[in-house]
């Protein structure tokens, strides 16, 4: 494959394990090149990003995931990546599904392949709260925009270079997974998914707590449905 392909993982203090998930990526897909996007760590995940020389991009102040991520698309965007690929800094998302799901995007077949842990529902398939939850935007989405895809929150996903340029001005802020699917879409863009395991969150703190459930589901609830009628298909 002669296309540029960038991994972009967000980290909020991971300092437990960042290192590993670095290293992992590097040794298992060493054809690819990485960006940690360190958002304002309260922790020493700055520090072994500095002390391992890493490469990363340190954010002077906490964006959230959406500007943490949309940070790595402009870093993509900037030095002229073909493929940019999210990957979680918490160690759930193994390297080694990684090309499948680039492959999708390289040849075309999608703009965005969403690695998802429900097509041969192996490793970890998270809670019964938090798969309800999936399955409520995951028809919501469907309803509204005609998408169909299984794991709409996982934030394991490659975008090709279109998606890339959209999503370096165009990205949700706050648990943004489902509403860029939906913003994707309404754009014109074809989102496909390839199966990936995942694994269980071992270090550090889920940014959905259970006290946020329902926060998070009425607000990108109500994101998908205002995207659905305000975002403009892009001019091919």
């Amino acid at each position: 494959m002669d296309k540029r392909v960038l991994i972009i993982i967000p980290a909020y203090n991971e300092e437990a394990c960042i290192k590993s998930v670095v290293e992992e990526l590097r040794a298992i897909c060493p054809e690819y090149d990485y960006v940690v996007v360190n958002d304002c760590s309260t922790d020493g995940t700055l520090d072994v990003l500095r002390e391992n020389h890493f490469n990363y991009i340190n954010l002077p102040c906490n964006l959230g995931i959406g500007g943490n991520v949309q940070t790595g698309y402009r870093y993509a965007l900037e030095n002229g990546y073909d493929i940019a690929v999210q990957m979680d800094g918490d160690g759930q998302h193994m390297p080694e599904y990684l090309p499948a799901i680039v492959e999708k995007v390289a040849n075309g077949e999608c703009d965005m392949c969403i690695g998802s842990r429900f097509i041969e529902k192996q490793g970890f398939q998270t809670s019964f709260m938090r798969r309800f939850g999936i399955n409520f935007l995951k028809t919501l989405l469907r309803l509204t925009c005609g998408v169909r895809v299984s794991d709409v929150t996982s934030g394991f996903r490659a975008c090709n270079r279109s998606l890339i340029e959209f999503f370096a001005d165009n990205y949700a802020q706050d648990y943004p997974e489902p509403e860029a699917i939906m913003t994707a879409t309404m754009a014109g863009f074809r989102v496909g998914e390839a199966p990936a395991v995942m694994r269980e969150r071992t270090t550090g703190v889920s940014s959905i707590s259970p006290i946020k459930s329902a926060y998070y589901m009425l607000k990108v609830s109500l994101a998908i449905l205002l995207a659905r009628f305000t975002v403009k298909r892009r001019k091919h």
